[in-house]
């Protein structure tokens, strides 16, 4: 049993930080990496948190790891080996940061498009090119790219793997803001700030309801909204936005 991992990982009282660390491989995803994202999920589905996503060495994720990738086969496609982590992290109960530098490409760029919120530098090159390379992009990008810039976009980006810069990311609506790369952990974090400092409960009820299906609104608003109105922590938020308002 090898003591290398794929992922550097910070934990903090409301967030957890993890680095993909392959440098030599530009944080290529391979199964280790996937094992250890696995225990990640597990954590924070027991004890929601925050969960920023980056890449050490200036890049994210440059890919699968494609000498994993040629020697799988129709059952492991079957499996939805990466699919089924990433749909692990969309599904977290808190939100998912994605800081993106340098190379977020093929599975690297699907892994982007499962965070709830993303950012990046004006070096960021992302897409999808696994036509190139004899396969389809089928571990999210076919579905959730669509829902992130549109279907014309999204069809012309997985047919041609047309790699989008940081600035053109930036104008599809894919990113929502570029750092400098020096820059981009601090906004992260920053981003994270915003979010900790709301109701934990509300956030997580928001994300839920964000992400259910069209067919469950507006029942899941309301369902949501019944349950906060009985919450103390949204009493004793009010009380003092309430009292703030009396003093000034």
């Amino acid at each position: 049993m090898s003591d290398e991992h794929s992922l550097v990982v910070e934990e903090r009282a409301d967030r957890i930080v993890v680095t993909l660390d392959r440098p030599e491989r530009r944080n290529a995803i391979d199964q280790r990496m996937v094992d250890e994202l696995h225990a990640v999920c597990a954590r924070l589905e027991v004890a929601p948190r925050i969960l920023i996503l980056v890449g050490a060495g200036g890049v994210f994720a440059s890919g699968a790891d494609i000498a994993e990738l040629r020697d799988r086969t129709a059952a492991d496609a079957a499996h939805g080996i990466n699919d089924t982590i990433f749909s692990r992290i969309a599904a977290l109960p808190m939100p998912v940061i994605a800081a993106l530098d340098g190379y977020a490409l093929g599975g690297g760029a699907e892994l982007a498009y499962a965070a709830d919120l993303r950012i990046g530098t004006p070096r960021l090159r992302i897409g999808n090119p696994e036509t190139g390379l004899g396969i389809i992009a089928a571990a999210g990008a076919l579905w959730r790219l669509p829902r992130l810039v549109g279907l014309p976009l999204a069809t012309e980006l997985v047919l041609t793997g047309r790699i989008l810069t940081g600035e053109e990311a930036l104008a599809a609506g894919l990113v929502s803001d570029l750092f400098e790369p020096a820059e981009l952990l601090d906004a992260a974090h920053a981003l994270a700030d915003r979010i900790a400092a709301n109701d934990p409960l509300a956030t997580r009820l928001t994300k839920r309801v964000l992400n259910a299906p069209a067919e469950a609104h507006p029942g899941a608003e309301r369902e949501a909204q019944a349950q906060l109105f009985e919450s103390p922590e949204k009493h004793r938020r009010m009380t003092e936005f309430l009292q703030r308002r009396v003093a000034r």
